[in-house]
């Protein structure tokens, strides 16, 4: 007899970077064409050697990092975001209004978990999150798209049409994954003021707010004094200090919100890693200048990008930013199809916009999302190259 199966996980479609990943079984690269891995933003690089010292110091002789923290995080580290965000915003943040979570995406799940339940209803712009749109499904909770203009922007005023008395928040990411787009601030500004005025929340993912390219706060919404009544913040340790396996991120929100939070925590991890939270903690303290440099090295990654699509017809660049640049092919197939064909004739795992849309959403037939900060200029020069002699 088989066993009952949850129809909210039956119902959630399958992890899209592991179904990517399959797409190489039983494939050869030959040593002129290896593959070129542009699916997945997370950082292929180890933590730099100071930092992995440190980490070593750490599990050495610090036995506090080998048993159970505080639910909610260190509290050094809930100090020290605290601190640095509250800098950064030119606004006021206290360290109980921020928690420690096991990765960002725990970070959303904690959050929207205290926000909606089933038959709730939550606004996500397209393309979107894959693991936003998985975490609303299997809790039962409308998803409810809120399709972007030709520049990935979402609409304001368009938002507003879909709000009903389900509607719990409203999520926005930036800079966007997937699509790359930094929000201007003037726009956050006014999804901030809508969801203040319909009594939703507005939860903000800044996971790759490291490597904006702006040099000033990204929005000013922390410097209301009332912003814990409407904003959420998420954000990663993972893409700026290489922390991807040790699962940090954080979420800054109402003291209040934050003891139900703590609930969550609770009955899924207890408590962050304890190692992670005090490398991050370190890295705070000590890897600044590092920092820069890295998201020097991704912006020029970008522009290497930007430049290179000059170069190929017919293709559109829709977005870029952060990790990613989103792009709209010329070829009469569906894109999940162009994807897995890229994998066997040009040696380039990408993924397909059919990921982050909805089935019936057109445009997601058209779009790839090119992850490229794994890639050097001269991996780029090679994407290019490829995609420029592409013959399908």
């Amino acid at each position: 007899m088989t066993m009952p199966l949850n129809p909210r996980i039956r119902d959630t479609f399958a992890p899209p970077i592991t179904e990517a990943i399959r797409w190489l079984d039983g494939v050869a690269f030959p040593p002129e064409q290896p593959l070129l891995n542009v699916s997945q933003a997370a950082p292929a690089l180890p933590p730099p050697k100071n930092m992995r010292q440190a980490i070593a110091d750490i599990a050495l002789n610090d036995a506090s990092a080998h048993l159970y923290g505080a639910d909610l995080g260190l509290a050094d580290l809930r100090a020290e975001v605290a601190a640095h965000s509250s800098a950064l915003y030119r606004g006021t943040i206290q360290a109980t209004e921020v928690a420690i979570t096991s990765g960002c995406n725990q970070a959303f799940t904690a959050a929207m978990t205290t926000l909606a339940g089933q038959g709730d209803e939550v606004i996500l712009p397209t393309p979107w999150y894959f693991n936003h749109k998985m975490h609303l499904t299997m809790q039962g909770v409308t998803t409810v798209a809120l399709p972007t203009g030709q520049d990935l922007l979402p609409d304001p005023a368009l938002a507003a049409t879909l709000i009903t008395p389900r509607t719990r928040a409203i999520v926005l990411v930036t800079p966007n994954n997937p699509g790359g787009v930094e929000y201007p601030a003037d726009l956050v500004r006014a999804f901030y003021d809508l969801a203040q005025r319909e009594n939703i929340a507005l939860i903000l993912d800044e996971t790759y707010r490291d490597f904006d390219s702006r040099s000033d706060a990204p929005h000013d919404l922390f410097t209301d004094p009332d912003w814990s009544e409407t904003l959420i913040q998420l954000y990663s340790f993972s893409k700026a200090y290489r922390l991807t396996g040790h699962r940090v991120g954080t979420l800054t929100a109402a003291k209040d919100r934050l003891a139900e939070v703590e609930k969550y925590i609770d009955t899924v991890t207890i408590c962050p890693n304890q190692i992670g939270q005090r490398a991050a903690l370190w890295a705070m303290r000590n890897m600044g200048s590092w920092l820069a440099g890295e998201r020097a090295e991704i912006l020029s990654r970008r522009a290497a990008m930007t430049e290179g699509f000059h170069r190929l017809n017919g293709w559109r660049l829709r977005g870029i930013g952060g990790f990613f640049a989103y792009v709209e092919h010329p070829f009469a197939m569906r894109s999940d199809a162009l994807a897995r064909r890229l994998v066997k004739t040009a040696g380039i795992l990408s993924l397909p916009a059919t990921f982050f849309t909805p089935p019936e959403d057109p445009r997601g037939l058209r779009e790839l999302r090119i992850a490229f900060a794994n890639i050097d200029r001269s991996d780029i020069d090679q994407l290019f190259s490829r995609l420029e002699n592409l013959s399908l």
